[in-house]
């Protein structure tokens, strides 16, 4: 199925008053291994920059940003919902509450004048600065990369327990940026020593990333959902054994109810990374999909662990 039919149809859906929840994938064929894997772009690389941006994300500006998903639905109130339902502290489905955790944490970014919310994952790195994330909440895919790119660790009701931390570089699959292909719908953030001079993942703590695992395992999956009937400011988990889209994509679905606003929450099994939230069918709203970590996502994450 091509970019274009798939945006038509979210968009018709939309129209029609039906609830999208995650964009739709695209279905191309993933690019040969052999080719460059790795799109960059420098963020806030001066302390002015990074003052900025802490400054420009105020509690009114988090609260009010739009799931990412909603770029891709063609009508941003039914497809992203208003962030205002009421979720909060009840089952829903097969999403539960989760207890906050200083690995976990949300996302915030821009991208064409707009301000959205995704979620993320500080990650064991080399520089101790990486944070794991799906590549549409960093970049158009295909198209320019975001601005303004925050990351609020253990974000609860309004409280940034450990601050607001700001990226110095984004990166993200070839594969994504030039095509918005969500077989590799990842990224990775650099992030910005805090005011002390500490490294994020010294100060959170991490979870160590995982590539080329056995495919058809056991998961909790993470993140933030902020579209109705959630209201994006706590956070919650999905369990289950994972099983392979048979539509065309190379990714692999868990059964959850997390709405917009999870993307780029990550997947965790046997304690490590491997995954994040990417997307949903519009036909179907139980299940959530997310990318393989193979040879393409883990070329993308040494570059930004090295960065």
């Amino acid at each position: 199925m091509a970019r274009p039919l798939v945006r038509s149809l979210l968009a018709a859906i939309a129209a029609a008053g039906a609830s999208v929840t995650l964009s739709a994938p695209a279905m191309a064929a993933p690019a040969p291994v052999a080719q460059p894997h790795t799109v960059a772009e420098e963020a806030a690389t001066t302390t002015a920059e990074q003052h900025r941006i802490d400054a420009y994300w105020t509690a009114e500006r988090m609260s009010s940003a739009a799931p990412a998903e909603i770029r891709f639905a063609g009508d941003k109130a039914q497809a992203g919902g208003n962030g205002k339902g009421n979720g909060k502290n009840k089952k829903t489905e097969s999403a539960v509450p989760a207890t906050p955790q200083p690995e976990l944490g949300k996302v915030f970014f821009t991208l064409g004048g707009t301000d959205y919310v995704c979620s993320g994952t500080a990650t064991a790195s080399g520089n101790a600065d990486v944070v794991t994330t799906a590549g549409h909440c960093l970049n158009e895919g295909p198209g320019e990369f975001a601005t303004n790119f925050a990351f609020v660790p253990a974000y609860d009701e309004g409280a940034e327990p450990y601050g607001t931390w700001t990226a110095k570089e984004l990166f993200t699959t070839t594969q994504w940026s030039q095509s918005g292909d969500f077989n590799h719908d990842v990224g990775f953030a650099v992030m910005n020593e805090n005011s002390s001079g500490q490294s994020l993942t010294d100060v959170v703590g991490s979870y160590p990333i995982a590539f080329n695992l056995s495919r058809g395992l056991d998961y909790t999956a993470y993140g933030y959902p902020a579209a109705s009937p959630f209201d994006g400011q706590t956070l919650w988990s999905c369990s289950g054994t994972v099983t392979q889209d048979q539509r065309g994509s190379t990714d692999q679905g868990l059964k959850c109810s997390m709405t917009g606003g999870s993307s780029g929450g990550g997947w965790i099994t046997g304690g490590k990374l491997n995954s994040v939230n990417s997307f949903k069918y519009t036909t179907d709203s139980s299940t959530m999909y997310g990318p393989y970590f193979g040879d393409v996502a883990r070329s993308v994450f040494n570059s930004a662990a090295a960065a």
